[in-house]
């Protein structure tokens, strides 16, 4: 499972680097409504939720679905002006006015498309024209509970009037505590922009993007750019009708999400987090062949001895009581997973368990499944 970006034909110098203050907010405020997953945030994020006063805490409540499970394209509003530049602005309140520029049906899709939509890629009608669209958002509102259901009504009812209270909204958290936070992070992330853009411009496009991060690939013949996540998308960045562009935004909040925005009428757009655990989560392929390799009891039993010291075939068909052949199929699949190491100590080979691989898996399986 990927998603996958179309960048056949795409000139050079139409793929950026940029920081954004909206769509760094979006993420500041993901991680001040779920700090566990942000376990490094968590100091900003107790003294920020502290500093809130009541009645901003409570408006950040009413509106978190905007970017608590996952993350609103309205923050990436550049991306979506028809007509605009494609990249995003140099200030929350420049790209704030390109949010309020941003057409009404383009605009209730990407608030509603994750809590109250199963159309994301597929391009439906706005439910804002279409009545089947706004009964089947209405129904899944249902499901969401009372407040998301006064929340969709409202944006169908009176887009205009929600427009102008999410825009209130995140002024008054750049007041409250935005502001000095994207003081203190702004210079990474030019720096991060600046840094990416140089590798572009003298290396390639495989070289910058391996240096965003290891779960962001080009293929051979450079057409194609897959963000390696547990989700299917596709998209391209050569739509005669939106202009071509890839944009490539850098995030202190970021890790361990690594976003991408692959919307119909679109331009794509990677979120990546310019700081990351200690190590690299493995591609989701490999996770989910790991966690499959363990689910069988006969090689969890074959772990349990392997973790203590190294074993031969025969010493654990002995210990097993089954044939050798048939642990030598389960080492395999061990094997393939990356879980276990071996070495041959004169004509007998030895297997032994990887138990920093082992080690890992909580944390490999946290990232794989929120990035």
């Amino acid at each position: 499972m990927s998603v996958r970006i179309d960048i056949a034909g795409l000139p050079q110098e139409r793929i950026v680097f940029e920081a954004s203050p909206l769509a760094e907010l979006g993420l500041a405020l993901h991680a001040l409504a779920e700090p566990g997953h942000h376990p490094g945030l968590h100091g900003w994020a107790t003294a920020t939720a502290a500093s809130l006063k009541p009645d901003l805490a409570d408006r950040l409540c009413e509106a978190d679905f905007l970017w608590r499970t996952t993350f609103s394209d309205i923050f990436m509003a550049f991306a979506g002006l028809p007509g605009g530049s494609g990249r995003p602005g140099a200030t929350l309140a420049e790209e704030l006015d390109v949010l309020d520029r941003v057409p009404d049906e383009r605009f209730v899709d990407a608030a509603l498309e994750f809590t109250c939509s199963h159309s994301y890629d597929v391009g439906k009608p706005s439910p804002l024209i279409d009545p089947d669209r706004r009964a089947q958002v209405m129904e899944l509102a249902a499901t969401r509970g009372p407040q998301q259901v006064d929340f969709a009504r409202r944006l169908l009812t009176d887009p205009a009037d929600v427009r102008a209270w999410v825009r209130r909204l995140l002024e008054d958290c750049d007041e409250a505590f935005f502001a000095d936070t994207w003081r203190r992070v702004q210079g990474q992330l030019v720096a991060d922009a600046r840094h990416k853009t140089e590798l572009l411009r003298h290396k390639g496009l495989p070289e910058a993007v391996a240096a965003v991060s290891p779960a962001l690939s080009v293929d051979d013949d450079r057409r194609r750019l897959t963000v390696d996540k547990l989700a299917h998308g596709t998209t391209t960045a050569v739509d005669p009708a939106v202009g071509p562009g890839l944009v490539f935004i850098p995030s202190h909040f970021g890790w361990p999400h690594l976003l991408a925005l692959h919307a119909p009428g679109w331009r794509p757009v990677v979120q990546y987090p310019v700081s990351a655990g200690e190590l690299p989560a493995p591609p989701v392929e490999l996770l989910e062949r790991r966690l499959e390799a363990l689910s069988h009891p006969i090689r969890l039993r074959i772990c349990r001895n392997i973790a203590r010291s190294p074993y031969t075939t025969g010493e654990l068909a002995y210990a097993l009581g089954i044939s050798a052949p048939e642990v030598s199929r389960h080492l395999a699949v061990l094997k393939k997973a990356g879980l276990i190491s071996t070495r041959r100590r004169g004509r007998y080979v030895l297997h032994q368990l990887d138990v920093t691989v082992v080690a890992r898996l909580g944390s490999d399986f946290l990232e794989g499944i929120l990035r």
